[in-house]
């Protein structure tokens, strides 16, 4: 793993945070790959229930793809299982919960990775926005879903003034979940992980993708629910959640 994107374990969530300050926090071939890696390692190790993505500093959490260095020659991320699976955290297609942690700005690519995740608990001070249009550009890495997230009207002006919002107006929005003070982004956003990462594993992965395609096309979530129905209510994990009620515990998740 690169120096570039430091992963952390903090008992059943794992913490990716992009490390390239000097560069705000920008998106290349390593930190694409390296984010995919993460997300990987999260799905495939049972004992690992929600990924957190952050980034360092108090400049950006991610300005979007690096353009110097993609001029330069650079690759975002290659044919790899790991760029692939980056690509699929944007389409919202994981296995696991992801809390977006905006420690600072989010703009372009950085609002899109930010977009991906379930949960955003943002820094007062950050702002966001998409100024693709500014540079005869559009946002093509999932930008355009933003009218999903917020009321659509909102969405056009966003998109086509390219200008940015501050993070008390995509808290009022419902953009983001949580506003915190800069120093206390870390500790909300690892607060509301581990809340999460607490409940069943097979809860979380039906009501993730449930809730997610029911947005965009109810036909399908109708479809997905007789499936998630009977793994879900015929798991080993309903029973234990049955038994740690009556028996006033603690349930233990085995995500079967």
């Amino acid at each position: 793993m690169s120096d570039e994107l430091i992963v952390e374990r903090h008992g059943a969530v794992l913490t990716a945070r992009i490390n390239r300050p000097e560069a705000r926090n920008a998106l290349n071939g390593q930190v694409i790959r390296g984010i995919g890696g993460a997300l990987l390692e999260a799905e495939q190790n049972v004992e690992i229930r929600a990924l957190l993505i952050t980034g360092t500093g108090d400049r950006a959490f991610c300005a979007g793809m690096d353009l110097k260095a993609f001029a330069d020659g650079g690759d975002l991320g290659g044919d790899t299982p790991e760029a692939a699976a980056y690509h699929r955290l944007g389409q919202g297609k994981t296995g696991i919960p992801v809390v977006g942690a905006a420690n600072a700005t989010a703009v372009g690519g950085g609002l899109e990775l930010l977009m991906s995740c379930d949960v955003i608990v943002a820094s007062s001070a950050a702002k966001f926005g998409l100024p693709e249009v500014k540079r005869g550009l559009y946002p093509g890495g999932g930008g355009t879903f933003l009218g999903t997230r917020i009321p659509m009207h909102v969405a056009l002006e966003i998109a086509m003034t390219g200008d940015p919002i501050t993070a008390e107006r995509a808290y009022q929005l419902g953009l983001v979940n949580v506003v915190a003070e800069p120093d206390e982004v870390a500790s909300a956003a690892l607060s509301m992980a581990e809340r999460i990462a607490a409940n069943a594993p097979l809860s979380l992965a039906a009501i993730k993708e449930l809730v997610r395609v029911g947005v965009t096309d109810a036909a399908a979530a109708t479809e997905r629910t007789p499936h998630w129905h009977q793994t879900v209510f015929g798991s080993q994990d309903a029973k234990e959640g049955a038994r740690a009620f009556v028996e006033k515990r603690t349930p233990v998740w085995q995500g079967r």
